[in-house]
């Protein structure tokens, strides 16, 4: 076998992960320095993360899920003929399941009956602006909401819109943190690192996540217009910032890779990731440069299903839905407040 052809195998093999394969020793072949390739990530990194726990239908048929390939972590439940349909911002779709799961400890006819989505707000606009349709992979289908859930000025948005029907049911607050790999390798401390030369970002993608006027908002205070165009012009041009898709996952994801140093989210996440074990730190944001949003939901226009739309927005504010989100460190929003 020709001599380039053996160095191409065993790079191969090495990649793969193959155990004792000759010349894995992290650098490249006859040349003696590091090689280039990164170390294929645990199959544990990539979502979904809840194990199966956060499926709220009680025939699952089947179960096939391979991370990475075969994946669908945001889409919960079953679409035949369920009785409550939510769609809900991704930025606490892990307080979800335990949500769910008391709403139907109260609501023992629903249970099974739930189905729910928890992609950006933007995306959910955009599924609902088309015919409430969405494909995903080689997979396309239908689920008309009974609920829209998002930060509360995107709900006021929609009310006004005439898509939902208000007024918005205000239920939690969330503040900003920085999100980092364990250890915090970049040695971030202050918002005004992210701008730094060398601090490789994962930022949510202001088109369609809501979070990322938030973060917008709070690189002003902490640096100004120059601190916010580093972060989401410069850097974002010559590949430091990596624009997400869907925050709540990708960011976690690219962090544990170590395709990012550090990237801002809600706060509740960075709990969730460490509740988990999973490798991700977080630093704080003081109060005087964070910014606070308000979630809220409302009805549906013509919601197939009212009365259990109905229901679950009064659950929202209960002490028992309550209790869960303060898990996450949420708390609870006043219904008089201007916050957004």
């Amino acid at each position: 076998m020709p001599r380039n052809s053996i160095s191409l195998l065993a790079t191969l093999l090495c990649v793969a992960g193959a155990a004792g394969a000759a010349g894995c020793t992290g650098q490249s072949a006859g040349t003696g320095t590091p090689a280039a390739t990164p170390p294929v990530p645990s199959e544990a990194v990539y979502p979904p993360w809840s194990k199966g726990e956060n499926n709220p239908a009680l025939h699952k048929g089947l179960e096939f899920t391979v991370p990475e390939v075969d994946n669908l972590p945001d889409f919960h439940g079953s679409i035949d003929d369920p009785q409550l349909v939510l769609f809900v911002g991704g930025n606490y779709f892990f307080a979800m399941a335990p949500l769910v799961k008391e709403f139907e400890n109260e609501h023992p006819e629903l249970r099974g009956r739930i189905y729910y989505l928890t992609i950006p707000p933007g995306l959910l606009i955009k599924m609902m602006a088309s015919g409430n349709t969405i494909t995903v992979g080689n997979m396309t289908w239908t689920a008309a909401p009974d609920v829209f859930a998002a930060g509360l000025k995107k709900v006021d948005e929609q009310i006004a819109a005439g898509t939902l029907v208000g007024p918005a049911t205000r239920y939690v607050t969330n503040d900003l943190t920085i999100m980092v790999p364990k250890g915090n390798p970049a040695g971030i401390k202050t918002v005004a690192d992210l701008g730094k030369p060398d601090v490789r970002l994962v930022m949510p993608n202001p088109e369609f996540e809501g979070v990322a006027r938030q973060i917008e908002a709070t690189l002003q205070k902490a640096g100004g217009p120059a601190l916010q165009q580093m972060v989401y012009d410069t850097k974002v041009k010559d590949g430091r910032t990596t624009l997400t898709q869907i925050h709540h996952r990708q960011s976690p994801l690219f962090l544990m890779q170590g395709r990012a140093d550090a990237g801002i989210t809600w706060k509740s996440e960075a709990i969730f990731q460490e509740m988990s074990g999973h490798p991700i730190a977080h630093v704080d944001i003081p109060a005087d440069l964070n910014t606070t949003a308000i979630y809220a939901a409302a009805m549906v226009k013509g919601a197939r299903h009212p009365a259990a739309a109905r229901a679950w927005l009064t659950f929202l504010r209960s002490s028992a839905a309550l209790a869960i989100f303060e898990r996450y460190e949420f708390k609870p929003a006043p219904a008089d407040s201007n916050a957004k």
